[in-house]
């Protein structure tokens, strides 16, 4: 008996202790593993996540008032200012203040103040992100009233501060629009392009011209304060500081009053002026029609009225001196180098003219309708002769005329800045018109070229620097906007032209203004001058394209000057023939004050140069 309690005593104790050592096994196991857990949490919060949670933390206590830099100013050839800036006070808020309790106040204060719906403020600060630590600029460009009633309302409008910033300003408007082009905030799109080259939200950017060209000199470096605050936000002190660096200033080639007279010639006539040094390509005035006013891109918010001005059915923002159009007879100068330089005619040749000439049973007639009798080149220039020419690009051939015509420069981008907004042109070739039309070329085609007709498509640029080959003894020039003091020779290309083939150039087209469609320029207000007309059709029932080109003086010239006129009818010497003698008049008188006589001013009787024939 004895023995079995001893017995059952003793099992119950062995069981009881078997338990408890699983139990302390258990406890041992799992503090382990919770041990290790934590362990292996704070390794990864202090290894892997540290820098991010201290850039968090750092973010809650410290915040960055950025100061935006200026952008370089724009200097005309002379030192003229062209493009500076103005400082005008704008609202910034920080990234959350969305998300505070008093928003529920400030938003609708601040629309109604603003005049911006709360939906768009609210937008731009959830685009900056939570975790930033910079100021989002939310209105720009305050009226005295804005300031006014921000300041009235300023202990409902908390966490809303204002300050000035550096907003671009054109004191010469209009008349540099196409040139200058403009600045404005980048889009989304363009921000998230940009970000990688350390744009950020509110950043204005160059949106074309030499804004957009020249983006990387002008625009400058960020600065700003580090600023310490507390729970509440408010600054406690400044911990840094770096100085915002200004953009570098740009000295361009163009040359205000030539730029100003060029506008003043073309006026309300939808077409452009481009004057250019004939000798190095340096641009002096590049003008568009219709135009805009660069400024109105700095505002905030642009008006209706400020939306028409550039999204009219003319497209303003459009650079007619890069777009392009039929030549029409201004290409007679490449007919003529294509007939000289081919060796199938010489300086001394002379052909007859006639009221038409019909080629594989298609009439192309003679502007007069009559010809001009026999004529030598010079005189074919002066008079215009279609029939003349007509003879010259039959026999060269339409290989000959496409691949003098692609030497001096057509059918490809001149190479200025403005490399987005310029058109190459055209050269239709037999490969071109296959794929257009599915048909050969043709002798009318070759025909048409070579009196600048058919699908063949020059911009005025291109055009002035084909002036500028006979003008400066046979070279292709570059044309661009940044004055250097390279010489001459760094900026053109000889196309290895005949000496007889320059000087028979440079003969007719000084008899165009002596004696032929170009007499408005034969005036003693300017030096010696040397052109070419043209009137290219633009199609059934719409008006003709005008143009006039001209360099000057004609014996060593330093500027060529073209004017077009897109579908203003009339003919080229009569139209663009007076625009071009304004701008050559702004010039020398100019550059050479009392060396000759002043233009007439407007509103007196006019007796000189007003002759000469109005056809091409």
């Amino acid at each position: 008996m004895s023995i079995l309690q001893s017995f059952k005593l003793g099992g119950k104790k062995d069981t009881r202790t078997v338990g408890r050592s699983f139990q302390s096994i258990f406890f041992i196991i799992f503090t382990a593993v919770m041990m290790t857990g934590v362990a292996a949490r704070l390794a990864y919060l202090e290894i892997v996540q540290g820098p991010q949670l201290r850039k968090r933390a750092e973010a809650n206590r410290i915040r960055i008032i950025s100061k935006q830099p200026e952008r370089g100013n724009i200097f005309d050839r002379n030192g003229k200012l062209l493009a500076s800036t103005r400082y005008p006070r704008s609202v910034y808020l920080w990234p959350m203040a969305h998300t505070k309790p008093e928003w529920s106040i400030v938003a609708p204060r601040l629309s109604k103040i603003l005049e911006i719906p709360t939906q768009d403020i609210e937008e731009k600060l959830i685009q900056a992100g939570p975790n930033s630590s910079s100021l989002v600029r939310i209105a720009r460009d305050l009226n005295e009233a804005q300031i006014t009633a921000l300041k009235e309302y300023e202990t409902e409008l908390k966490n809303v501060e204002i300050h000035t910033e550096a907003v671009r300003y054109y004191p010469h408007g209009q008349a540099l629009g196409h040139v200058l082009g403009y600045t404005r905030e980048l889009t989304a799109d363009q921000l998230k392009e940009r970000k990688k080259d350390g744009y950020r939200l509110g950043d204005v950017i160059g949106q074309m011209g030499v804004e957009k060209a020249y983006e990387k000199t002008l625009r400058g470096e960020w600065g700003g304060q580090q600023v310490e605050v507390d729970g509440r936000g408010r600054p406690l002190r400044v911990l840094g500081e770096k100085e915002a660096k200004a953009g570098n200033d740009l000295h361009l080639t163009v040359d205000i009053n030539v730029q100003k007279a060029a506008a003043k010639a073309l006026g309300t006539t939808k077409g452009g002026i481009v004057a250019i040094d004939p000798r190095n390509g340096a641009v002096l005035a590049m003008v568009s029609y219709p135009t805009f006013d660069p400024n109105i891109f700095s505002k905030q918010k642009l008006s209706q009225k400020d939306w028409q001005s550039v999204q009219g059915k003319d497209h303003p923002l459009v650079n007619r001196t890069l777009s392009a159009f039929p030549p029409a007879s201004t290409y007679k100068i490449i007919t003529t180098t294509a007939g000289l330089e081919s060796g199938k005619f010489t300086p001394d040749t002379v052909l007859q003219t006639f009221g038409s000439l019909t080629v594989g049973g298609v009439t192309f007639g003679e502007w007069n309708h009559a010809g001009f009798g026999p004529l030598g080149f010079p005189r074919a220039m002066a008079m215009s002769s279609d029939t003349f020419f007509y003879q010259v690009g039959r026999r060269v051939g339409g290989p000959t005329l496409i691949e003098w015509s692609r030497k001096y420069g057509f059918g490809e981008r001149t190479g200025i800045e403005f490399a987005s907004e310029e058109s190459k042109g055209l050269v239709p070739d037999e490969s071109w018109k296959q794929k257009a039309w599915k048909i050969p070329w043709t002798v009318g085609d070759t025909i048409n070229m070579s009196i600048g007709q058919g699908a063949l498509q020059v911009t005025p640029l291109q055009s002035a620097i084909m002036f500028s080959v006979p003008a400066n003894g046979g070279y292709r020039v570059k044309p661009h906007l940044l004055k250097d003091n390279e010489e001459a020779k760094n900026w053109r290309t000889s196309l290895n032209m005949k000496p007889t083939t320059i000087k028979v150039l440079r003969d007719g087209l000084r008899k165009v203004v002596t004696e032929g469609t170009g007499q408005r320029l034969n005036v003693p207000t300017i030096a010696p001058s040397s052109g070419k007309s043209g009137t290219a059709e633009a199609g059934t029932g719409r008006p003709n394209h005008t143009w006039f080109g001209a360099y000057s003086p004609s014996d060593k010239p330093e500027i060529a000057v073209v004017a077009f006129g897109e579908n203003s009818g009339g003919h080229g010497g009569t139209d663009c023939g007076p625009m071009v003698l304004q701008v050559l008049e702004a010039y020398f008188q100019s550059k050479y004050p009392g060396k000759y006589q002043k233009p007439v001013v407007e509103g007196e009787a006019k007796t000189q140069g007003s002759g000469g024939r109005t056809g091409d």
